[in-house]
């Protein structure tokens, strides 16, 4: 085989074929087998993503064609996310350390940060930026690289996933700019005030993990499963976020497929669902303002779950 697979364009061809006949699953980073193909050998290379056609008939050397095929391999028998077997994943347009102390990179709140988070920042002065269950760090810091003149606290629960949130800091260069804080949500943020709150946290239902694709199993279930109906956090977050956040503060928080659950608890809180260049995405916003009007309300379910 490693005779017949010889260059670059080869090998991604090799690899998309054996991740379709395999029947993986493209849910981190990628959602097709060629694209999930091309990370893998582009990565295992040391090449970039944006590679130019012209290199793809590039031939690999002995260790090279070993070493890819290994890694191939291991993606169809072991399930392993191409972003661990490679140790990097690229979210908003920047490349982060990857593993499995913390989730895969993947939000759709990379799109907000790459817009500016247009149109709901348009008008709005914004100092300090939190980044709650920040997990791997890459929002916090995307947000970071993206608004030089912004400071941002990323904080998550996980010791593990801070530690590699901070390896993610200094690779990016941006240790001016961003502190990790080890938090249970605000708890590590006593006192401090945000004017922009975002949060990608667990949100997943314990029925919805319980079907989740052999891929996900490598991945911190911390990071993924949050109650019955994967709210538990998203409503602590609501129930406390208008204390950190200044007047006119606005906060982001992605809840997936959970949308209609919390719209249903809350059907009196006026939720702005975001709409993504591909649709609704379960992202909402919401003003500090109407935290404290339905203060109420939240705090009830929220309690309720305690």
């Amino acid at each position: 085989m490693t005779a017949e697979l010889s260059t670059i364009i080869d090998f991604i061809r090799y690899g998309a074929s054996r991740f379709s006949a395999a029947g993986l699953t493209f849910g981190h980073s990628h959602d097709n087998p060629i694209d999930e193909a091309t990370h893998l050998i582009l990565a295992a290379l040391h090449l970039p993503p944006d590679l130019p056609p012209a290199y793809g008939a590039g031939k690999l050397v002995a260790e090279e064609r070993e070493r890819v095929l290994g890694l191939i391999e291991r993606r169809v028998s072991e399930r392993v996310p191409v972003a661990y077997l490679v140790g990097e994943a690229w979210f908003a347009g920047l490349k982060f350390k990857s593993d499995r102390r913390a989730l895969v990179p993947r939000s759709p709140i990379a799109e907000l940060i790459e817009s500016g988070f247009a149109p709901w920042l348009d008008h709005r002065h914004v100092e300090r930026a939190l980044d709650v269950c920040t997990g791997s760090g890459c929002i916090g810091i995307a947000m970071a690289e993206y608004n030089p003149d912004w400071q941002v606290d990323i904080v998550d629960i996980s010791p593990e996933a801070l530690s590699l949130a901070r390896e993610n800091i200094v690779f990016q260069h941006v240790e001016d700019r961003v502190e990790a804080i080890q938090s249970d949500l605000f708890a590590g943020v006593q006192g401090r005030r945000y004017d922009l709150i975002v949060s990608n946290p667990p949100y997943v239902t314990e029925d919805e993990y319980a079907a989740l694709p052999g891929e996900y199993r490598h991945e911190p279930k911390l990071g993924l499963t949050s109650g019955e109906d994967g709210l538990d956090l998203c409503l602590r977050m609501l129930d406390e976020a208008a204390d950190y956040l200044t007047e006119d503060g606005l906060l982001i928080v992605e809840v997936g497929e959970s949308e209609r659950a919390l719209a249903e608890l809350l059907p009196q809180v006026p939720f702005v669902w975001i709409e993504f260049k591909v649709g609704a995405m379960g992202v909402f916003a919401l003003e500090r303002r109407d935290l404290i009007e339905h203060a109420e309300a939240i705090r009830a379910v929220a309690q309720a779950r305690r």
